[in-house]
């Protein structure tokens, strides 16, 4: 398999599926990359399991050269000894592509598990275990570490050369990698000016210990993000945890060398721990992400791992996406080809330098600026390469409003509004009372407070945390910042305003009672994540969206229709809001691990999974129950029971529910989804019934 032209890796960490991870590798692979490295990650999956899982799939394939690289493993969580077998396994499946790196990861980390950590033995503990990992793969027999026992014999045949890299950034560290090392692997969130300064003390080292700089390979992990734009991806990165957390721990002397004062960090790293994500973000400025990640376009990423490679000589990039899932990794599959095709140093190096790089502007800038500037804007003069985002003309900017006024308005969830206003007027029609004017202004009043609701509901969701990059079905106008968050806000403000315009019809129609049903649904609308209630994330959602979307919607388009209070329209909301309740209690239930995480409380977190399971089952089968017995009290008229066809959609949902109530969370990662339909097709039917109840009569 052909190789490209400069050498570049992809960097993965252990966590989503196994077979994911594969098959990236293998396009990495046959795209000519050099390399894919697996970085263990406290407390998510383990790396050596994804690597073994990867190595025995290329086992399998056609030989090549594309290496798998271990980046970084710890001798203090892992013995030597484990390394040396596991080393000696995975050799045999990849003869001489395999790579490891050592290091000893967080103390925070090791703290946690109850680990002692010194910083000046750590150093000592990872040189030893490199000169016993080679020991052992040459064969070479270990003494005890407890007297009088006998010494370790290794049991695997002699291994082919597995390359040792260094991975740490502490200055003993860096210079005993010079010294003994076969490499080093720089972490994410390096900046060009002091991984330059790492290299440069790392060929010192070597050359002190008689050594050949050349013969040390050096790897970094880039830490990437790509979207169509930089201003995108930028936005982008600023939502997401896993990128604050990174801002929140660089350390003094990177901030110092990139010319970014300590205090920004430490103000990050403040908001970072009160989990108030949303000011975090805020607090972090585009200069920072481009001085300590690659954001932007797959040229932008290919450009800025360039300037790696040309400022600091880094030989090995290892493009790793913030977000693990299949568009990204294909972007930086995609990106390190562009990489690869880039001119060479020597004609590359002015050009690189004039757009990328930024100790002199940034320090400059934030001098100037002072430490309560959160974000530059795109025309600063500290802001890097955005003016070559593609500029966009009058028509694709319009496009691309529309685009996000339309995902941020969710209008695929109408349904949910919409059946409850369908239902009412249906039953106005079954009595003989029906009028067009006040039903389609009911109908627009409810789409339109339901449209202000997801939109304020996303705003508050976005400033709490709860929503970033990766939330399931979600929609990313504002996490992108296609949307500003201050102009979402004012778009809701607008949408009820609209609702309230909507409103004063019903009201000069129908009177005050309207005044205390429009109230009540701007308020619960509003107040559904905004303060001061936010009942949202006080387990109070389920109970709130049943009353509103089922009593009070079905019973208020009834009135506002007839200017009648009737009590068929109760029984008739009953199970249309029994349904729309099932749909929020499903997205809650699937969810209760990331709401937990961020601090909300909800109803099927606070009963716990198992009874969130059975309060599921109650709701969408109580709809059928209530409706069963309106038919047998004769309180529906019997053509309502055309609604038992959507029973099918029913059986679909309940079966995903016992698959997920084994275990099986991906059975119910689509239940809302589900729910919605069942709720689109058994209120659609209930209202087929009632306008057939008319025709009959």
């Amino acid at each position: 398999m052909r190789a490209l032209a400069r050498r570049v890796g992809l960097g993965m960490a252990a966590r989503g599926d196994i077979s994911d991870a594969i098959d990236w590798t293998r396009r990495a692979r046959d795209a000519g990359l050099d390399s894919v490295w697996i970085h263990d990650s406290y407390f998510e999956r383990d790396a050596i399991t994804y690597g073994s899982a990867i190595a025995g799939a290329l086992s399998t394939d056609p030989p090549s050269s594309f290496r798998l690289g271990l980046g970084a493993v710890n001798p203090y969580t892992r013995h030597p000894v484990v390394l040396a077998m596991t080393g000696s396994a995975l050799d045999e499946l990849l003869p001489e592509r395999i790579v490891m790196g050592l290091g000893t990861g967080l103390p925070l980390r090791l703290g946690q598990m109850g680990i002692p950590y010194s910083g000046t033995e750590a150093v000592g503990r990872v040189s030893n275990a490199i000169d016993q990992l080679r020991a052992l793969w040459a064969g070479e027999r270990l003494p005890s570490a407890t007297p009088g026992l006998p010494p370790i014999q290794p049991m695997f045949p002699p291994v082919h050369r597995i390359p040792l890299f260094v991975a740490a950034y502490r200055k003993d560290f860096v210079e005993m990698a010079g010294r003994k090392a076969d490499g080093y692997l720089a972490r994410p969130c390096e900046s060009i000016p002091s991984l330059r300064g790492i290299l440069e003390r790392l060929d010192a080292s070597a050359t002190a210990a008689g050594r050949d700089p050349a013969d040390i390979e050096t790897a970094a992990y880039l830490l990437s993000l790509v979207d169509k734009t930089r201003r995108e991806a930028l936005n982008r990165a600023k939502r997401e945890p896993f990128v604050i957390y990174m801002m929140s721990i660089l350390g003094d002397v990177s901030l110092q060398r990139a010319g970014f004062p300590k205090e920004m960090r430490d103000r990050i790293a403040t908001a970072w721990r009160a989990e108030d994500y949303h000011e975090a973000g805020k607090l972090i400025p585009d200069e920072l992400l481009d001085a300590f990640m690659l954001c932007g376009t797959r040229e932008d990423i290919a450009a800025r791992a360039m300037a790696f490679h040309a400022e600091t000589g880094l030989d090995l990039p290892l493009l790793q996406p913030v977000v693990q899932d299949e568009t990204q990794v294909i972007e930086l599959i995609e990106a390190a080809k562009l990489y690869a095709a880039l001119p060479d140093r020597a004609a590359v190096r002015e050009p690189v330098a004039a757009a990328v790089s930024i100790e002199s502007s940034v320090a400059a800038g934030w001098v100037a600026a002072g430490l309560g500037v959160a974000a530059a804007s795109e025309t600063s003069p500290t802001s890097i390469g955005l003016s070559d985002d593609r500029r966009l003309g009058l028509v694709e900017r319009a496009r691309r409003r529309a685009a996000a006024a339309y995902e941020i308005l969710r209008p695929f969830a109408y349904t949910a509004s919409a059946i409850p206003v369908l239902a009412g007027g249906a039953l106005a029609v079954v009595d003989a009372r029906f009028s067009w004017l006040p039903f389609l202004a009911a109908l627009a009043g409810g789409m339109l407070l339901h449209s202000g609701t997801n939109v304020i509901n996303e705003v508050f969701d976005v400033r709490k945390g709860i929503d970033t990059i990766t939330s399931p079905r979600m929609s990313h106008a504002v996490v992108k910042g296609r949307v500003s968050e201050r102009g979402a806000y004012l778009f809701a403000i607008a949408l009820f305003g609209a609702a309230v315009v909507v409103g004063a019809y019903l009201v000069w129609l129908r009177g005050l009672p309207i005044v205390g049903l429009g109230l009540l649904g701007i308020v619960a609308g509003y107040t559904y994540t905004a303060p001061p209630f936010q009942y949202k994330y006080r387990a109070m959602g389920l109970p709130v969206v049943f009353i509103l979307m089922g009593p009070i919607m079905v019973m208020g388009s009834y009135f506002a229709v007839t200017g009648l209070w009737d009590i068929q329209a109760v029984v008739l909301s009953i199970p249309v809001g029994l349904l729309v309740a099932a749909i929020l209690h499903g997205n809650e239930w699937r969810d209760i691990s990331e709401d937990t995480r961020a601090g909300i409380v909800t109803m099927s977190s606070r009963l716990g999974r198992d009874w969130a399971h059975y309060g599921y089952l109650a709701l969408v089968i109580g709809a059928y129950v209530t409706l069963g017995f309106a038919l047998a009290l004769r309180w529906l008229p019997p053509t309502t029971a055309i609604a038992l066809f959507s029973l099918p959609f029913l059986a679909q949902v309940v079966r995903s529910a016992e698959l997920g109530a084994t275990g099986q969370a991906r059975a119910i990662a689509m239940i809302d989804l589900q729910t919605a339909r069942l709720h689109f097709a058994f209120g659609s039917l209930l209202v087929v019934g009632l306008l057939l109840a008319r025709l009959v009569a």
